[in-house]
């Protein structure tokens, strides 16, 4: 089969693009044909996406339709697996190409003017559907601007539900966990078109335990920015009494602050920050560590990173934000922590290293809830059907036109 992945970036930079990449090369290995269609550069692991996709074609902003137009022209997919772009003209040129098109839903960004489901400022997560209440008094108009220049900039309320139901034409939505399947749902979306299949890692190739020894490293492994909470793991790490070690794995606009934070906090000797590492080498520092950390204070659509620490026989510690609660069992392969507790994340990070047999427990608990229930290879068995079934279907049950909505 010949599969076109749509996505906005091309290298490495968050789960989503940890995704396209281990998914497709999976692929290609069972045989298919492996074409990616993209927009800017993360500058950060192209050459490895160049080793997966030898076909690719770039998605320029100025002539965005015209390149996407060409790219399925030129590379004729028997599918098109869209993973994030929100370009109204790279949209509705895939509803009208002809071809069946999936929707991988990775996060937030397709239903929510902000992205992440919780307000910046106060950090409360949000339980509405995109509404006139984004507006007002949300005002999730007024974004950040991450680029040069203005601070600031305007999300057209307008745009955003052109996209939600540009999106709702697609044949297949696929989606990490069931929470996400509600916010669909919760958006419009017809239940018949929405799959969970979720997104898990590939099994780390080392079988070796973690070491669990007199160290007590503690792993972070994720994106340093306000919405995963490092700051927070920080101020929580200053309540633990246990001697530790703690490795945060990651880049992100908050390192700066995260790092005079830790160190206002007495943390600089304890907590290193080691900037991105690839995803092949955090494997080695899951063996040397006694437990795995995951703050985040955003709904997570999923949470694979706990699931690949999990996967190497560490317990987690996480708060209870979005789907994390789908594989996270609390005192059965780690601990769920109610959202934003400091002190219990504190406490349950200390029972941790004081009671290695416990944590070896839980490690072995989650290794075998890994493999048996977010397996790779079910995972890839299950786009496969998808995509069959897909392109067995009649083409009128596929996608209506763009202009009609559900």
């Amino acid at each position: 089969m010949r599969l076109l992945f749509v996505h906005e970036r091309i290298g490495a930079l968050g789960g989503a693009e940890a995704n396209v990449l281990v998914t497709a090369d999976e692929l290609r290995r069972r045989g298919h044909a492996t074409a990616l269609a993209h927009g800017r550069g993360t500058n950060c692991g192209e050459t490895e996406w160049g080793e997966v996709f030898p076909d690719r074609f770039a998605v320029g902003e100025a002539a965005a339709a015209a390149d996407l137009k060409q790219a399925l022209a030129q590379f004729r997919p028997d599918v098109v697996f869209v993973h994030k772009f929100a370009d109204p003209a790279v949209l509705q040129t895939l509803l009208a190409c002809g071809r069946p098109v999936v929707r991988m839903v990775h996060d937030h960004d397709l239903y929510c003017m902000r992205g992440y489901k919780y307000n910046y400022l106060t950090r409360r997560i949000c339980l509405r559907a995109a509404s006139a209440y984004c507006v007002f008094p949300c005002g999730a108009s007024v974004a950040r601007n991450p680029g040069a220049g203005f601070p600031f900039r305007w999300v057209s309320f307008r745009a955003k539900r052109r996209e939600i139901d540009l999106n709702k034409n697609f044949h297949r939505l696929i989606v990490a966990s069931n929470y996400m399947r509600e916010e669909l749902l919760r958006n419009g979306f017809s239940p018949e078109r929405i799959e969970v299949h979720a997104p898990v890692p590939r099994a780390a190739q080392s079988a070796h335990a973690p070491s669990f020894g007199a160290r007590n490293l503690i792993v972070y492994a994720g994106q340093i920015i306000r919405g995963k909470g490092v700051d927070v793991l920080l101020e929580s790490l200053a309540r633990v009494t246990a001697p530790f070690e703690c490795v945060i794995l990651g880049d992100g606009s908050q390192r700066a602050d995260c790092e005079r934070l830790s160190a206002r906090l007495g943390l600089q000797n304890r907590v290193a920050f080691a900037g991105f590492v690839p995803q092949a080498r955090i494997a080695s520092y899951y063996r040397d560590a006694s437990l795995a950390v995951m703050s985040s204070l955003w709904p997570e659509p999923f949470g694979a990173t706990g699931l690949e620490a999990m996967r190497c026989g560490l317990p987690v510690v996480a708060f209870n934000a979005g789907g994390i609660r789908e594989w996270l069992l609390d005192g059965v392969n780690g601990f769920l922590v109610p959202w934003m507790d400091r002190a219990t994340f504190a406490a349950r990070v200390n029972t941790l290293l004081l009671d290695k047999p416990l944590a070896r427990h839980l490690g072995e608990n989650g290794r075998r809830i890994a493999n048996e229930r977010f397996n790779f290879a079910a995972y890839i068995d299950g786009l496969e059907n998808l995509f069959t079934r897909t392109v067995a279907a009649p083409a009128h049950t596929r996608a209506k036109s763009p202009g009609v909505t559900q």
